[in-house]
């Protein structure tokens, strides 16, 4: 580690995973109650596990792309933080709002719009958050070193945190409601969230395969042309039904089609980085979670987003196991995955340790890949059989949802490999052996050991 600084972004770090730890059993309790319906009906509805478990995914997402860009940002500038106890300030604010959100939905107290439902004080206090660390790595950008990577992350961080406004608006037409409700939903996972996660994978493969500055900042600038090309008109594939134009349909379709392009360009960037690279960095478990983020990136939000993106196809399709399975593949391969390549190769050098328990680090990518890569074929095979008898042949819901119970029950089973994997991945992180523990000397530092 090159810059004090760069400690603000372990408490964000750890802060993200004990949110993980907090999503995932939420996920999984909401698994259970697909295989038993009545499950904790009274205590804790269906709704309110839900609105944990996918609130939860997105904060702790955020803490990690803030504490990413906390501990790369001083090290492409070359100076520290603009201020560390802004970065503080900023992390008390999102953990006080994240703890009244959950404590108000657990008492019935929300806004009804599914990821938008947080009261407003809470979303009042996001944006403060979210401007605070605006002008923190602003700050520090301006007076540095400017680098693709830093202007590519800035873009991204900036676009995610303006489209925030659109969450405070809600008109009464529901046309309009769902359109900015995209906005925010669409615009953040589709095109800003990918510039965010293109140029934390980039700057991870500069640093772990040693690959030219210069390669990496003309692969970064395609792939974030493409996102955004692809990204911005990709939104109407939500418009389709919502009570917009009917040309939404042709625009939509197209331009979906093309989102498949960036992730397709992520993947090929890290395999290409790693054959050209020479550099035999000791952390191979960040490296392998670099690689398997844009490998399931790929196949999640590219294969699985495009199967049914065309609106022919999503006429029956929408709203289906199938849209289920797609959400959970993407968001686990572009954001989950990276954020936790990004922890992986950070932390060793914050905690002032060898890259540490990496066969358990590792063995947990495994696990956390394979639950989720059978969870998506079990809810893929469920939603093609729903859409069928429920589009198609026109059975009723419930009766539908009845012959799903089998599938329903794989996924818990799935589920259930993915939680093991993210504790083991947390424990693996957090839990410290003694004779890991380096002790920093004139031949033998923290830094060295770790790849720095």
């Amino acid at each position: 580690m090159k810059y004090q600084s760069q400690k603000v972004a372990q408490a964000y770090f750890i802060c993200a995973m004990a949110l993980f730890a907090i999503q995932v059993l939420g996920g999984l309790l909401a698994g259970w109650v697909y295989v038993s319906p009545n499950f904790l009906s009274e205590l804790l509805p269906f709704n309110i596990i839900r609105m944990l478990h996918t609130n939860a995914l997105i904060v702790w997402l955020l803490l990690g792309f803030f504490g990413a860009a906390y501990f790369l940002i001083p090290e492409e500038s070359e100076r520290e933080i603009y201020s560390v106890k802004l970065a503080y300030l900023q992390l008390a604010i999102l953990m006080i709002g994240t703890l009244g959100a959950v404590g108000s939905y657990l008492v019935g107290i929300h806004g009804g719009r599914e990821f938008l439902e947080q009261p407003l004080w809470v979303k009042f206090g996001i944006l403060v958050a979210a401007l605070i660390f605006l002008f923190n790595v602003s700050m520090t950008v301006l007076a540095g070193k400017k680098t693709a990577i830093t202007n590519v992350l800035l873009m991204g961080l900036w676009l995610l945190s303006l489209l925030w406004i659109f969450a405070f608006i809600n008109p009464e037409n529901l046309s309009l409601d769902k359109m900015y409700w995209w906005f925010v939903v669409h615009l953040w996972v589709e095109a800003t969230w990918e510039l965010v996660m293109a140029a934390i994978l980039a700057f991870l493969l500069l640093k772990l395969t040693g690959v030219d500055r210069e390669v990496v900042e003309k692969w970064l600038y395609v792939i974030v042309a493409t996102a955004l090309f692809s990204g911005i008109l990709g939104t109407g594939h939500h418009f389709y039904w919502i009570g917009l134009p009917g040309y939404w349909q042709w625009v939509g379709s197209i331009f979906s089609t093309f989102e498949v392009i960036p992730f397709f360009l992520m993947m090929s960037f890290a395999f290409v980085m790693v054959w050209k690279g020479r550099k035999n960095h000791p952390n191979k478990a960040a490296l392998l979670w670099s690689l398997g983020s844009s490998t399931v990136a790929f196949f999640g939000a590219g294969v699985w987003g495009f199967l049914h993106t065309l609106h022919g196809v999503n006429f029956y399709s929408h709203g289906t196991q199938i849209t289920a399975a797609h959400g959970h593949l993407s968001f686990y391969g572009a954001y989950v995955a990276l954020n936790l390549a990004i922890f992986t190769y950070a932390m060793p050098m914050l905690r002032g340790r060898a890259p540490y328990n990496q066969v358990l680090n590792m063995a947990s990518f495994w696990l956390m890949t394979g639950g989720m890569a059978f969870m998506t074929f079990v809810l893929t095979f469920a939603g093609t059989i729903q859409t069928h008898m429920q589009r198609v042949i026109g059975d009723y819901y419930m009766d539908v949802q009845d012959s799903l119970s089998i599938f329903y029950l794989m996924r818990f089973g799935a589920g259930a490999a993915v939680v093991i994997g993210a504790l083991l991945f947390i424990y693996a992180l957090l839990v410290v052996r003694k004779d890991e523990v380096i002790a920093p000397g004139p031949s033998h530092t923290a830094n060295t050991v770790a790849g720095e």
